[in-house]
C-alpha cells in the first residue's frame, strides 16, 4: 500500500510540474508594441541611438572597423573596400537596411516607398566585390513592386540603366570619400 502512494504521489507531483511547465509558456508569448517610427527619418525608430554603432552610442562602431588599411580602403581581415562600403551606405542612407554584412560586403534595403509615389516600393541589394576601389568592384541589384487594383504589390520592371547610375552615384561618393582622406592626412 506505501508503494502505492509513493508512486501516485510522485506521479500527481510530475503531472503539476508539466502543466505549471505549459502554463507558464504562455507567459512568453507577449504582443509587444513596435516601437514608434522618427517621421524624420523613415528609417529609424526613436529609439535608435543617434550614431551608427551596434551597441548604443560609444559602441563598436561598424565602419570605424574599415579604417586600419590606407593602401586600399579596407581594414586587417575584411574583403571589401571600405570607400566602397561607406558610399554605399550614404547613397542608400534614405532607405531602411534590412541587413549590412562589411565582411562578405553585402547590403540588402527593406522596401522602401517614396513618398511622391506611394503605389510604388524599391528594394535593392548591393554586393561589394573586392578590396580595390574599381568600377567592377560593385553590383548594384534593384527590385520594384507596384501596387494593383485589389492593393497586392505586385513585381514591375526595373529600368536596366537605374542599377548603372546608382553603381555610378556609389563610385562618385567612394571617390570622393578616398580623396577627402587623402588630403586630410
Amino acid at each position: 500500500m506505501m508503494a502505492f502512494r509513493s508512486s501516485r504521489s510522485f506521479a500527481a507531483l510530475t503531472g503539476g510540474a508539466a502543466l505549471l511547465a505549459l502554463a507558464a509558456c504562455g507567459q512568453l508569448e507577449q504582443d509587444y508594441p513596435e516601437p514608434p517610427i522618427d517621421s524624420s527619418q523613415p528609417h529609424r525608430y526613436k529609439s535608435d541611438p543617434p550614431e551608427s554603432t551596434l551597441f548604443g552610442e560609444g559602441g563598436f562602431n561598424l565602419l570605424s572597423v574599415f579604417e586600419g588599411d590606407s593602401g586600399t580602403g579596407g581594414g586587417a581581415g575584411i574583403g571589401v573596400n571600405a570607400f566602397l562600403w561607406r558610399a554605399t551606405l550614404d547613397t542608400v542612407s534614405f532607405m531602411p537596411l534590412s541587413s549590412a554584412d562589411p565582411f562578405g560586403g553585402v547590403i540588402i534595403t527593406d522596401w522602401y516607398s517614396p513618398p511622391e509615389t506611394p503605389g510604388d516600393r524599391f528594394k535593392m541589394n548591393v554586393y561589394i566585390l573586392g578590396r580595390q576601389l574599381r568600377a567592377d568592384g560593385l553590383r548594384v541589384s534593384v527590385f520594384r513592386q507596384t501596387r494593383d487594383a485589389a492593393g497586392k504589390w505586385v513585381d514591375s520592371a526595373v529600368q536596366p540603366k537605374t542599377a548603372t547610375d546608382l553603381e555610378n552615384q556609389i563610385l562618385t561618393r567612394a571617390r570622393q570619400l578616398r580623396v577627402a582622406r587623402a588630403s586630410s592626412g
